[in-house]
């Protein structure tokens, strides 16, 4: 693989199979899935191969798609779709139909308004029984999982980003979704999977 030509996370390699692991138990019955954030890519190409039953949507602010395409042509599958353009807060919801959203390392990145408005707009989008699974860091009952969080949400604030949010305010903000599992996962992150109930 030439990481010269493509961008490239270190982050995504680490964690893309454990991901992977807990995905093909969730959208196990999916059909569609929109990836909000997409990236590098690398979780696109990493997944959709292993999930061939199902068309796997890449999204992402213009800027990101040069890369993300050079992964999809890097490695590429019959059910994966060329990024189309999502900004949370500036672009409205695609015009297509998703019984499953995935999301990984965007919530803490936006600012509350717009992880609010991500919570509220997934509910409303997400097709009756869908399901919606949230990789990154979060706060429970208000504390940090670990002393590393802490100091990266800190991190995460010093760089103008909205920082680690709390779980039960995610909760609140998702109505019209209810909160399956909270699955530990490593280095401190955690995946939620939401039910569109």
């Amino acid at each position: 693989m030439n990481k010269m030509n493509k961008p490239f996370s270190q982050a995504c390699e680490n964690n893309k199979q454990p991901i992977l692991e807990q995905l093909v138990a969730y959208f196990a019955n999916s059909h569609k899935i929109l990836e909000i954030g997409s990236g590098t890519g690398q979780h696109a190409v990493h997944f959709a191969p292993a999930l061939p039953h199902l068309e796997w949507q890449t999204s992402d602010q213009s800027h990101y798609h040069l890369g993300i395409q050079a992964w999809l042509a890097a490695y590429p599958a019959n059910n994966l779709k060329a990024p189309i353009a999502l900004t949370i807060g500036q672009d409205s919801w695609p015009d297509i139909s998703v019984d499953g959203v995935f999301t990984a390392n965007t919530t803490h990145i936006m600012q509350a308004s717009d992880a609010k408005l991500m919570m509220q707009t997934v509910a409303e989008n997400l097709s009756q029984g869908g399901v919606f699974c949230q990789y990154g860091p979060f706060n429970i009952a208000g504390q940090y999982t670990s002393d590393s969080n802490q100091h990266f949400d800190q991190h995460l604030k010093n760089e103008a980003c909205g920082g680690i949010r709390d779980i039960a305010e995610l909760q609140r903000w998702a109505l019209g979704l209810k909160l399956q599992e909270t699955i530990p996962m490593p280095a401190n992150n955690f995946l939620l999977v939401w039910v569109k109930s």
